[in-house]
């Protein structure tokens, strides 16, 4: 009878991986505020909301993108040594 090879799954992945999304991500937030805080003191507050939202809704598939792709290139299918057990 054949045996059936083991394997484990290994994330390499480190902060230092996705630091610059991290930081891209509080860059976009910032500026989304700092946008909505400048066009609350216009005569139409709710483009504020709007341009908040607009910002956020558009930015967030491409980092959610760019996160996953990090995190999926970084799992490994790594087989493990065969230990033979007696019959």
């Amino acid at each position: 009878m054949e045996t059936s090879k083991a394997y484990k799954l290994r994330c390499t992945l480190t902060f230092g991986d996705i630091y610059g999304q991290v930081l891209i991500w509080m860059v976009v937030i910032f500026v989304s505020l700092a946008a909505g805080l400048a066009l609350m003191g216009s005569s139409k507050p709710i483009f504020a909301l709007v341009g908040v939202g607009m910002i956020l809704v558009l930015s967030l598939p491409f980092l959610l993108f760019a996160f996953t792709t990090t995190l999926l290139n970084h799992v490994s299918l790594e087989s493990t040594p065969q230990v033979e057990t007696p019959a």
